[in-house]
């Protein structure tokens, strides 16, 4: 073979050095295109092999090996693939964006499948070169009287080309690092690169560091294979102990059998999992391994509450295996981490574009060979068939809870608490999605059981023989108000302690409550309003219902509520204080607070948005003081309104009223108890 030089066939001059420096967002990822490379040789060579194109040397073992070597400054790339000729490496590495792969499908389009061919790209090759000064390459091609290649590059647009020396089929890149990129010659960084992106590839992966001293390990004789090489055999005797019998006689007893042991050079272990668990079938993974899995990838010994395993095949090709981890959420971030691999090879983590935006909140694997990459690999393009992707997702963990719900309810209801944060905001986010989990949402109620919200508002049925109604562009306020009697109330607790006052009330009147106490909810039940315009759902302490209270006019109670307004007024030096007088059947209530269920949601948003500092009467009124008129205190401030004590009586009950509703503040507390001390002076004198 004559030595030849040329120039790289570039579009342009000034492509390289950006390819160099802004190809890839991570410098280390030229490990997983090189590896990714090596793969892509390998599984050609096998599908070469299975159609009668080649025939594997006795005893072969197909793997990629990486060799550091800190002394020298480099890193070795060693496949067992099916190598290139001088043609093919003139063709493949010096026309960049050539893809290998692409030439090699569309040769053997008719006799194999396109399975496991990683690369889709020819510029994976020269991200060599965002850390190396030099590049070699040397390589045999499969085919016969093939003769070994070399090929070397500096980084410029010129390369060399002559024979080379190497004997077996394969590929060997050399990689002389630049000074800047000398911690990838380290073995310990290496292996944490290679167990990042290169964890589950098809291939095994083993990690060399040059010139190392030889390790050992000892096995036992049965154990030794015919790849060990062995360099003592050891002989174990057997050991002994003397014992004591109940009956004070000694008996030399055996403790451990005599064993022949072999000392045989260590073992390599792969990086890679060739196997991993997402390729399996469902039927085929025990819980063990499920769990094994999750502590291996994601280093979290939590255990996970539970799984949902995708197998799709088609229209497209999708496998993986997403957790819903159990989330301390007073400790915890939720913030989960779904792991995008291609074929195997490691992409990125929470491509959103992918992955539908509730999801980002569970940990899991996605394996989609099909997925249109861009030339980096690690992002995507934006067309319509991701989008199927994602919502085919969606759609599997939909089907997953769904599923659950119906067939086993006992254990859905169990992992309710944990994963209702999931679903709601998967309805928030994904309008399919809540769709088809409408029937699913659990809501828990005061009696710890749980009830769909068909349960707590049953969907009336139209009735077909009913008149045609015309429908009024502009109602008036008397209809309004028709249609707001029709909705059914769904009432809820924010905080079982804090609401306690009112949840007694409820549990008197035989009344049920559900239980919404997370971030999340108040968004949440604004959307379900949205979905079912005949439900609504109104906080506890929103009003006083009529099952509270004794059947009495506002005008019979016009004067008391005059009189008291007044006198609550001055104690509290409110002007604008809302004053409300009821008679309450429980009499030992002295006094309540509502909040309009409008006014709490505004000022909810408020606080979301950071708007804390803005007055919440802007928004439609403030808290309202409920007096009961049968409650003997309330009743003695009404007929002693000049007692000197009655001002001190006025604030303690709007304080403990307010305790019931809401924290106080630090200054309120601290006035409400040197106030409490006070009157218990008072009783005691």
């Amino acid at each position: 073979m004559s030595n030849k030089r040329g120039s790289l066939s570039i579009n342009s001059e000034n492509i390289f050095p950006i390819i160099k420096k802004w190809l890839y967002s991570d410098h280390d990822i030229f490990f997983r295109e090189l590896i990714s490379n090596g793969c892509d040789a390998i599984t050609k060579l096998k599908k070469l092999e299975m159609m009668g194109e080649y025939t594997y040397p006795d005893k072969f073992k197909n793997q990629v090996k990486v060799i550091v070597n800190p002394d020298e400054k480099t890193l070795k790339f060693i496949d067992t693939g099916l190598g290139m000729t001088e043609t093919e490496v003139e063709e493949y590495i010096t026309q960049i964006a050539f893809s290998g792969a692409t030439d090699f499908l569309e040769k053997y389009k008719d006799k194999t499948n396109e399975d496991q061919i990683i690369g889709h790209f020819g510029l994976g090759f020269y991200s060599a070169f965002m850390v190396a000064d030099e590049v070699h390459i040397d390589t045999l091609s499969y085919l016969p009287d093939a003769k070994p290649v070399h090929w070397e590059c500096d980084g410029g647009t010129e390369y060399e080309i002559s024979e080379g020396t190497r004997k077996e089929v394969g590929t060997e890149i050399t990689l002389f690092l630049n000074e800047d990129s000398l911690e990838f010659a380290n073995e310990y960084r290496a292996r944490e690169i290679i167990q990042k992106y290169c964890s589950f590839m098809p291939t095994e992966i083993f990690l060399e560091k040059a010139n190392a001293e030889q390790e050992f390990e000892t096995i036992d004789a049965a154990e030794v294979t015919e790849d060990d090489v062995v360099v003592e055999r050891i002989h174990e005797e057997a050991k002994t102990e003397e014992v004591e019998n109940e009956d004070g006689t000694k008996e030399t007893k055996e403790i451990s059998p005599a064993r022949d042991k072999a000392k045989i050079h260590k073992r390599p272990v792969s990086l890679s999992d060739t196997h991993p668990l997402w390729t399996k079938h469902p039927n085929e993974c025990t819980k063990e391994e499920y769990l094994a899995f999750y502590r291996k990838v994601f280093m979290d010994y939590k255990e996970p509450l539970f799984w949902i395993h995708l197998n799709m095949d088609y229209p497209f090709n999708l496998k993986g295996i997403l957790y819903f981890p159990k989330i301390n959420t007073e400790y915890d971030s939720i913030e989960g981490t779904i792991k995008l691999y291609n074929n195997q090879v490691f992409i990125a983590d929470n491509i959103k574009e992918v992955i539908p935006e509730f999801l980002m909140l569970l940990k899991g694997v996605i394996d989609c060979p099909d997925l249109p990459l861009n030339v980096s690999r690690s992002a995507l393009q934006n067309d319509g068939f991701v989008q199927k992707i994602s919502d085919y997702i969606s759609k599997k963990v939909a089907d997953k809870l769904s599923g659950m719900c119906k067939t086993d309810r006992e254990n859905y209801e169990k992992y309710w608490d944990d994963i209702s944060p999931f679903i709601k905001f998967g309805c928030l986010k994904d309008e399919k999605f809540c769709e088809k989990m409408m029937d699913y949402i659990l809501f828990k109620d005061l009696d710890s059981k749980y009830l769909t919200l068909k349960d707590l508002a049953p969907e009336k049925e139209e009735n077909p023989e009913e008149p045609e109604v015309d429908v009024v562009e502009n109602p008036d306020e008397e209809t309004t108000e028709d249609q707001e009697k029709e909705k059914t109330n769904i009432f809820y607790v924010t905080d079982e302690i804090q609401q306690s006052q009112y949840i007694n009330l409820f549990r008197e009147e035989g009344k049920n409550a559900v239980i919404l106490k997370h971030n999340i909810d108040s968004p949440f039940i604004s959307h379900l309003e949205s979905k079912r315009e005949d439900v609504r759902f109104l906080r506890i302490d929103a009003d006083v219902t009529e099952d509270f209270k004794e059947s009495v006019s506002q005008e019979d109670l016009k004067e008391t509520v005059d009189s008291l307004t007044e006198i609550f007024r001055k104690a509290l030096s409110n002007d604008k204080l809302e004053v409300k007088v009821e008679k309450l059947k429980n009499e030992n209530i002295s006094s309540m607070i509502t909040l309009s269920e409008e006014s709490r949601r505004m000022q909810d948003m408020m606080k979301m948005y950071s708007m804390g500092g803005m007055d919440p009467s802007m928004f439609g009124g403030n808290e309202t003081l409920v007096l009961n008129a049968n409650n003997q205190l309330v009743q003695y401030i009404l007929k002693n309104s000049d007692s000197e004590h009655v001002p001190m009586f006025c604030q303690q009950l709007y304080d403990l009223a307010m305790i019931s509703h809401k924290p106080l503040s630090p200054e309120e507390m601290t006035k409400f108890i040197a106030r409490s001390n006070e009157l218990m002076m008072l009783l005691a004198k």
